[in-house]
């Protein structure tokens, strides 16, 4: 047999006794299924069922919860990739049966774990992720969200899901109740799935922080979020035998004008720490930033009085925080090398 061997037609009910019991037209017209015969075995109290247009579930009984992802995907792509043959001595790894498509909103939350998000089973639709110009509609248990450019998907449970922030968005977007709004951002943070500026600059795309629910639940995102990464700074200070700094202190010269508040401080040193856990927000550009502008001007001011200023985003200080100890570190064993820093007064915050 070669790759110009005609498939041999395979009879209904084998097909329905294969692993994947959910198959596009074309797939089932690859296998031997002529469209007509399918039709037919979609007939109301046949053994097959057409869950979405030009997707069959090989078995009269209710889908799985699995089925419909499948199935959701499947009809997201079938246009595109699902049932094109693999061009002989093509190049590359096959193309994804999803094509592009990718589970998004309540459903993504729910594959990557969250406790707050609801169980697939009671979901009635699921989201599913495609490029903006693709010619679908909403119909049945799918329902079409479109972006560009597209996230890159993550496989969860060997399907393609949107990253956390994007699944975020889109769930948020179809959701009115403030609770279950902020429940799933704190998760989100909580739990590790990403940093609150990730989720924010996927709120601001999806015009969402007009929402008033939306914005109190961000007020409590980026609270989350800080004192998250206040815990992970004192936990670099200890299991990287730094010595203790005095935390969150409000500097000023003798007589003289507030320097700025820091999350941390060696005065001997005058090494100043500060966390960056700001986040974008709707029609503010970098440069525009008032908080960034505030924040550059008062490093300026420390490091011309002759304290060094160290920037930890909260990131960094999840993901590498081995690293950032080094740089605190090497800060603090520079000051031998510098001249003496200006005489500032060190308050408590």
């Amino acid at each position: 047999m070669n790759h110009n061997t005609p498939l041999s037609p395979r009879p209904p009910h084998q097909l329905a006794d294969d692993t994947r019991r959910v198959l596009t037209h074309a797939q089932l017209r690859a296998r031997g299924v002529p469209a007509a015969e399918a039709g037919e075995q979609c007939r109301p109290g046949g053994p097959w069922q057409q869950l979405l247009p030009g997707v069959v579930l090989l078995h009269p009984g209710p889908p799985t919860s699995e089925e419909r992802l499948h199935a959701v995907l499947l009809y997201a792509a079938r246009e595109r990739t699902v049932g094109v043959p693999a061009q002989p001595g093509a190049d590359g790894p096959p193309a994804s049966p999803c094509g592009e498509a990718m589970i998004t909103g309540l459903a993504a939350l729910t594959l990557h774990g969250f406790s707050s998000a609801p169980p697939l089973p009671s979901l009635e639709v699921v989201d599913v992720l495609v490029p903006r110009l693709r010619r679908l509609r909403s119909t049945g248990c799918a329902r079409i969200v479109r972006a560009s450019p597209l996230p890159a998907p993550e496989q969860v449970t060997g399907l393609p899901v949107a990253p956390v922030p994007r699944a975020l968005a889109d769930a948020v977007a179809g959701l009115e109740d403030a609770d279950a709004v902020r429940r799933l951002l704190t998760e989100a943070v909580r739990g590790g799935h990403c940093e609150p500026a990730a989720v924010v600059r996927e709120l601001t795309g999806a015009k969402l922080l007009n929402r008033p629910h939306v914005v109190d639940a961000v007020d409590s995102l980026l609270a989350e979020g800080r004192a998250l990464a206040e815990g992970r700074l004192y936990r670099m200070v200890r299991e990287h035998g730094l010595p203790e700094p005095c935390w969150n202190v409000d500097l000023r010269l003798p007589g003289g004008p507030r320097l700025g508040v820091l999350d941390a401080y060696w005065p001997q040193e005058a090494v100043a720490l500060e966390l960056d856990t700001r986040a974008p927000r709707p029609g503010r550009r970098p440069e525009d930033d008032a908080e960034w502008s505030q924040y550059a001007r008062r490093r300026e001011h420390l490091e011309r009085l002759g304290v060094t200023v160290v920037h930890v985003s909260p990131r960094k200080l999840r993901d590498a925080m081995e690293q950032q100890a080094a740089v605190v570190r090497t800060a603090l064993m520079a000051s031998a090398d510098r001249d003496p820093a200006a005489y500032v007064v060190v308050l408590p915050r």
